[in-house]
C-alpha cells in the first residue's frame, strides 16, 4: 500500500511541478495557478523559519512515506531527487536549485503580471 502510495505522490508532485512553471500561460488556470504559488511560498518562507528555507509539504510527506519503505540518503528536493532518477547519477543541488529557483520566480513574475498588471492596465479610466 506504501508503495502505491509513493507512486501517486510521485505523480501528483510532478503534476504539481507542471502546473506550477506553466499555470500562469492558461488563463483559465491562472486563480488555482496563484494559489498554488502562495501555498508554495508559504511553504518555503513561512513553514521554512521552523523546518528549514525551502521546506516542502509535499515532501515532508513523501519522504517519511520513502523512509518507511526502506529508502534512505534523500536529498531535501523532489526536483533533484528526480533529476539523480532520470540523470542515474547526484547531480549537485548547486547545478539544480538555481534553474529550480529561476523556472519558480519565472512563474511568479508571469503569475503577478497577469494578477496584478495586466489587470489595471484594463480598467476603464472614470474621469
Amino acid at each position: 500500500m506504501l508503495s502505491v502510495l509513493d507512486i501517486a505522490l510521485n505523480i501528483i508532485h510532478v503534476l504539481i511541478i507542471l502546473f506550477c512553471v506553466t499555470g500562469w500561460l492558461v488563463p483559465r488556470w491562472r486563480r488555482a495557478h496563484f494559489v498554488i504559488l502562495i501555498t508554495i511560498l508559504f511553504s518555503w518562507f513561512v513553514l521554512g523559519i521552523w523546518k528549514g528555507w525551502g521546506y516542502c509539504m509535499l515532501t515532508d510527506v513523501q519522504w517519511r512515506i520513502k523512509h518507511s519503505l526502506g529508502q534512505q540518503n534523500l536529498p531535501d528536493s523532489f526536483i533533484k531527487y528526480s533529476v539523480d532518477k532520470i540523470a542515474g547519477r547526484d547531480i549537485p543541488s548547486r547545478l539544480i536549485n538555481p534553474v529550480i529557483y529561476c523556472l519558480f520566480f519565472t512563474s511568479v513574475a508571469g503569475a503577478l503580471y497577469f494578477r496584478f498588471v495586466k489587470k489595471l492596465a484594463k480598467k476603464p479610466d472614470i474621469t
